[in-house]
């Protein structure tokens, strides 16, 4: 009798633990950061050599209709601390349902979870878009679109619409870029009208005329769900009103435009005033002082008025004497329009101008009176 209550007391322990082992139940969890599924509390996956991972873990992308799609989505298998883990080859979406299903032996395990939409707040915004005159000529050649912060690529063709003052939206008004056209920090993208529209005598203006005409207003306008670099929306959409008005098919002649030189000894700013609006990034960057001796003047440029006037501010007190605005011949007007040559120009009967007077840039002197 001592003996087999002996032996009973031996075989209690064991049964304990065979009841618990069998009351554990396998769960699927997702967790971490990137997102991975975990299937945990398997007894029998770590006693298994070289187990065939696909066919006992699958992950599925449930369908709208709640079906789980004919392939499970691709990933990386691993064992950690005795639990199989499955890592997504590809980021899981927000939004989208997903279904993971685990099958060893007796040990069964299924699990249904919705990646959650992130939250977060819009902060980007258009801080402004150039030209900022509120009337373009009829053959306007472009837009510069100032973010507050770096943007997402591959969107302005869906996000950017010009509306004619009824309501109606332009038919493919800019031209189609392959990368679009952005600065190198994707805070400022430029959009072009597609210059076959623009010129006369070609088959595009032809058929389908300009895209702007001359006595309408327009609105351009940039949608919120637009996406930063952080894929966030915009804090908001954003409209440019204008009204359009003749085409420009003149030259840019700096002898038109009207200078206030300051005075020797201060720091004033150089006024220009400009007669007409041109095109702003180049305004800021093809335009220097120089000297008497033609060397630069160091300073800063800004732009006013509708990009009407250029300012320049030395970093040191002006020296009385001459000095001289050095154009780039390439700076162009709202049409794209350049020094001495027009942007819609007949080059067999207008050639371009070579000999003493082909340089590339134009040089507009100017004094600085002694106080």
């Amino acid at each position: 009798m001592p003996s087999m209550i002996k032996q009973i007391s031996l075989i209690l322990p064991i049964l304990a633990v065979l009841g618990h082992a069998q009351s554990t139940t396998v769960n699927i969890r997702l967790v971490g950061d990137p997102l991975v599924f975990r299937v945990e509390n398997s007894s029998v996956i770590q006693r298994i050599n070289n187990p065939n991972f696909e066919r006992i873990l699958r992950v599925f992308m449930v369908r709208p209709d709640g079906k789980p799609g004919s392939e499970p989505i691709a990933g990386d298998y691993s064992i950690e601390r005795n639990q199989l883990i499955f890592k997504p080859r590809f980021k899981l979406q927000p939004g989208v349902t997903y279904r993971a299903a685990f099958k060893l032996a007796d040990e069964v395990a299924n699990y249904e979870t919705t990646v959650p939409k992130p939250t977060y707040v819009a902060t980007t915004y258009v801080e402004r878009i150039y030209p900022s005159a509120a009337v373009l000529p009829e053959n306007q050649l472009k837009f510069y679109i100032h973010f507050s912060a770096p943007m997402s690529k591959g969107e302005a063709v869906k996000r950017i619409h010009l509306i004619e003052e009824d309501g109606v939206e332009v038919k493919l008004p800019f031209l189609e870029i392959d990368g679009e056209l952005w600065d190198r920090q994707q805070q400022r993208l430029t959009i072009l009208f597609d210059p076959g529209r623009i010129k006369t005598g070609v088959t595009p203006n032809q058929e389908v005329s300009l895209a702007l005409k001359a006595g309408r207003r327009y609105t351009l306008v940039v949608d919120e769900e637009w996406k930063d670099a952080k894929e966030v929306p915009l804090k908001g959409p954003f409209k440019k009103q204008f009204s359009v008005g003749p085409a420009d098919r003149s030259p840019i002649d700096p002898m038109s435009w009207q200078l206030d030189p300051p005075k020797a000894g201060t720091q004033q700013s150089l006024f220009v005033r400009l007669l007409e609006s041109l095109e702003a990034a180049l305004l800021q960057k093809f335009i220097d002082v120089g000297d008497e001796k033609v060397q630069l003047v160091r300073g800063k440029a800004t732009i006013d008025e509708d990009e009407r006037v250029w300012l320049f501010r030395p970093d040191q007190p002006w020296v009385a004497g001459k000095h001289s605005l050095e154009i780039l011949k390439t700076l162009e007007d709202l049409a794209g329009n350049k020094i001495g040559r027009a942007f819609e120009v007949d080059r067999v009967e207008q050639p371009a101008a070579t000999g003493p007077d082909d340089s590339l840039t134009y040089s507009l002197p100017f004094t600085v009176p002694a106080q």
